[in-house]
């Protein structure tokens, strides 16, 4: 028998994925999930008691890495249609994003 190892995504599926998707679409989280700011989440980890510190610090470092990991461990269970509505919000922060990154036009 091969056991695959737990991730930071399934603590998080785990944890918050069912309270997240029953308490309805929420823009404003994905905008903080986007630009970054999991501190919410890894204080949630943290205070749960159910996970170490490393585990926490492990699970921040992931987030930094893909944002859109944690998005995804907290739809894990969500229905075809609320992943849809996250996914445009998500694309529409992406090309947001990619459009503030373009270098102004000068003028002489």
């Amino acid at each position: 028998m091969n056991a695959e190892p737990i991730t930071c995504g399934d603590y998080v599926t785990a944890t918050f994925a069912r309270d997240f998707v029953a308490e309805g679409f929420d823009h404003d989280a994905v905008e903080r999930i986007h630009s970054g700011l999991f501190d919410e989440w890894g204080h949630a980890l943290a205070q749960s008691g159910l996970f170490t510190n490393r585990t926490v610090a492990a699970a921040l470092h992931s987030w930094q890495d893909d944002p859109h990991s944690l998005l995804d461990a907290l739809l894990a269970n969500a229905d075809e249609m609320t992943l849809k509505r996250y996914d445009l919000v998500w694309e529409a922060l992406e090309r947001a994003h990619v459009g503030s990154a373009e270098p102004l036009a000068e003028y002489a």
